[in-house]
Formats: structure tokens, C-alpha cells, sequence
């Protein structure tokens, strides 16, 4: 969420930024407006607080007290009556702002290129070659099936469309990935969790999910609760109205968890395997920092997703995202994009993201520099590390062989048995 007082202060600026995403610029003059309209309502209620506290001093100074008491209690009277009826227009005007800036994205960085859509994306570097296969590349799902590791069909008799299941080899290469990755995030310095993927409404709003993404969302409306869409919404409402002690930044957090979302997706794009399903297993890597180094540590949360795609020899490039591409909550975001020869192009595995204090400020999450220091809003940060369907995708279809088989890469080995996939006969 934004800060008004930002807006207030330099308005102009704050539209130019938003202007950068194509965002309507209108919020400005209209949170103006009500931070105007709520100041003048505080002024207002605290003028006539301090009116009556004026009159209670008289009484109290008085030679007679009880007979200025008497005289001053219609005033007085008065006041409390207008004390009253005045006390919840600034809250309400509080609460309006706060709604309406809740529905604004972040401002983006100034190092963020220019541009509307992924067509203004820039890439940054690039790791390793595009293959030149000798034979033509098969989609992962093909591949999957051919090799009884996939089967779409009956995760369809079970779930319906948008659901898949893993068996035997993939199974367990998938419990393998996700070990792989956590004990990479270990080596790292991430902390391990393991959080609920259950979570109440509060916190969905704290993260910047709600109400913008609730379409998007798998909830049980008796209870309230909603499945989360990525771990990074516990991970960072862990720390939700709470004040980090001197010397805890930065905080660097690591879960697995299932993930839920209502992934309609592009017409026709992604219906088949496992790109965009509706429940899905991912690794995610969460940061909190102080505001001075969020900008370094984006580039570090980079590299710490990059570096897994490097182990598993995996061919990928990072692209910066123009401004009209950034999510919701995000000031500045990398995407790691793998090479999948069966589409000829790059496909998103992973988002990492500087959030700056666009989440803190709706969740509460502060830290003090010293013990008597001033609380500060952190800055979060975010990114997966990796998912493990997109992960499987990108070996199935960068690890295939001429005769069907895939082959596992080195560092995956140990954890999965195996060095290669072959069709179950």
C-alpha cells in the first residue's frame, strides 16, 4: 500500500510513476481529496476537545468551582454532543483512504525500463545455448505420458481440467526437486518453514492478494479461509503488527508448499501438462531487509533461483520487466525464463521480486534500528526457488534423447536414484 503522506508531499511525482504502469492517475486527486477532507475532520473533533478541556481548566481554577461548574454545564453539554457526533468522520474518512489506496500497485522502480507489456521486457544475461536437437522436440506432456510419469487424464477423472498426476519416476522426481532446492536455500542461509496453506482474510489482504486477486483465489466461505496461491503469503504475514528487534534484518525464509489458484490463463495456451494448473507445488524464497539494501538483495535472491537452474544445467535467461509488466505489489522484478525446445522460445519459471515497504505498510511489519530508535517499515522481497512442475517441464523437455528417454542431471541424482527416465514397458 502506498503512503499517503508521500502522495501528499509530492504529488506530481507520485502520478508520473504510476503513469509508468498505465495505471488511471485519478487515485491522486481523489486520496488528496480525502486526506483534505479527514485532516480537517480531526482538526475539527480535536478543536472541540480542546475547547471543553479549555472549560474544565476554568472550573478547576474557579474561586467557587461548584457554581462555575454550573453555570459552564449547558456549554459543556454542548460540546460532548458535538464531540460525539464529530468522533467517527475522520475514522470513516481514515478507512476510505485506506481502501482506496489499497487498490493502487506499487510504484515502480526508476531503473525499470519503459513499457506497457511483456513486448518492453529487457533481458539482462543469459546461461547457456539453446540445444540443436537432432530430432524433433516433444512437449513435456507427450513426453510424460510416453514415459508413464504423466497422467492428465485421471488427475481429470478426480479433479476435473487443470489438474495432473505424477506417478512412479515423477513422483519421485518431484519429491526429489523440492528436496534439492530446500537444501540449496539451506546452504544459503534461508531458514526452513513449513506454514499453513490455509490462511484467514487478513492476511490475504495483508500480502496484497485481496481485493484485487479474490477472483483468483480458492476459499471456503464458511470458515473465511483461503488456500494460499504462492507460500509467500504466510512467509511474509508471519511477521504481520509485529516490531523487529535491533539486529534481526534480514530475515531470509524458505517453504514448500502446495499452491491453489483459478488459473484461467490464455485462451487456448497451457491447457495441456503441467505450466498452469490449478494446484501446484513450489519452493519460495522470502526476504525481509532494511529500505537501504532491498536493491541489493533483489539481485542476491536473483542469483539464489538463478543458481539452481545453473546446477541442473538447465539453459535459461533473466529478464528485467518493464513497468506496464510488474505485478500488484512490486517495485522491481526479475523473471527467470527457461528454454523449452518444443515451443522454440524462453517460458517463465520464476518471479523475483523487491516489494520495497508496499507490503509492510499494510501488514504492519517494522523494525528499529536501536532499542529507543524510531520503528521503520521493512522492505519484502519475494521469488520462487522453484516451482517444481515448471522445474520437471523444462528437464523432460531440455533432457530429452533421441530414443525417448530422459536424462537427470548430475545434482539431481542423489536425490532421486535414477540418472535416467525410460518408457515403462
Amino acid at each position: 500500500m502506498l503512503d499517503v503522506t508521500l502522495i501528499r508531499r509530492d504529488p506530481d511525482a507520485v502520478r508520473a510513476i504510476a503513469a509508468r504502469r498505465g495505471a488511471d492517475t485519478a487515485f491522486v486527486d481523489e486520496v488528496l481529496a480525502l486526506d483534505r477532507e479527514a485532516r480537517a475532520a480531526l482538526t475539527e473533533w480535536e478543536g472541540l476537545k480542546a475547547e471543553k478541556n479549555a472549560l474544565t481548566a476554568t472550573i478547576a481554577q474557579a474561586s467557587d468551582r461548584r457554581a462555575e461548574a454550573e453555570r459552564l454545564r449547558p456549554l459543556i453539554a454542548d460540546l460532548d454532543r458535538r464531540i460525539a457526533a464529530t468522533a467517527e468522520r475522520p475514522v470513516e474518512l481514515e478507512e476510505r483512504i485506506t481502501r482506496r489506496l489499497a487498490e493502487i500497485p506499487n510504484l515502480v522502480d526508476a531503473t525499470v525500463p519503459d513499457g506497457l507489456d511483456e513486448e518492453a521486457n529487457v533481458v539482462v544475461r543469459r546461461f547457456g545455448e539453446p540445444q540443436t536437437l537432432s530430432f524433433t522436440a516433444r512437449p513435456h506432456w507427450e513426453l510424460g505420458e510416453a514415459l508413464g510419469i504423466i497422467d492428465v487424464e485421471r488427475a481429470t477423472k478426480l479433479s476435473g481440467s487443470r489438474f495432473a498426476l505424477l506417478r512412479g519416476a515423477g513422483a519421485r522426481l518431484a519429491r526429489g526437486i523440492s528436496s534439492f532446492f530446500l537444501d540449496r536455500a539451506a546452504a544459503r542461509g534461508y531458514t526452513e518453514i513449513a506454514p499453513p496453506v490455509l490462511v484467514s482474510r487478513e492476511t490475504m489482504w495483508s500480502t496484497g492478494q485481496l481485493s484485487k486477486f479474490a477472483d483468483a483465489m480458492f476459499t471456503d466461505t464458511e470458515s473465511d479461509l483461503f488456500l494460499v496461491p504462492t507460500a509467500e503469503v504466510p512467509l511474509t504475514a508471519m511477521h504481520r503488527n509485529e516490531i523487529l528487534a535491533p539486529g534481526t534484518l534480514p530475515l531470509q525464509y524458505v517453504a514448500l508448499s502446495s499452491c491453489f489458484r483459478k488459473e484461467a490463463g490464455a485462451a487456448g495456451r497451457d491447457t495441456r501438462g503441467l505450466i498452469r494448473l490449478h494446484q501446484f507445488e513450489k519452493v519460495e524464497l522470502v526476504w525481509f531487509t532494511e529500505p537501504q539494501h532491498s536493491a541489493e538483495m533483489l539481485e542476491r535472491l536473483t542469483q539464489d533461483a538463478a543458481a539452481l537452474l545453473e546446477e541442473l544445467g538447465l539453459v535459461y535467461r533473466v529478464v528485467a520487466l518493464c513497468a506496464g509488466d510488474i505485478g500488484f505489489a512490486a517495485a522491481k522484478t526479475y523473471d527467470l525464463e527457461v528454454w523449452l525446445p518444443s515451443q522454440n522460445c524462453y517460458r517463465e519459471i520464476s518471479s523475483c521480486s523487491n516489494c520495497t515497504d508496499f507490503q509492510a505498510r499494510r501488514a504492519g511489519i517494522r523494525y528499529r534500528t536501536a532499542a529507543q530508535a524510531k520503528p521503520t517499515l521493512v522492505h519484502t522481497l519475494n521469488g520462487s526457488g522453484l516451482p517444481i512442475g515448471r522445474t520437471i517441464v523444462a528437464l523432460l523437455e531440455q533432457g530429452q534423447q533421441a530414443d525417448g528417454s530422459v536424462r537427470i542431471p548430475p545434482a539431481l541424482i542423489p536425490y532421486v536414484g535414477f540418472d535416467r527416465i525410460e518408457a515403462v514397458l
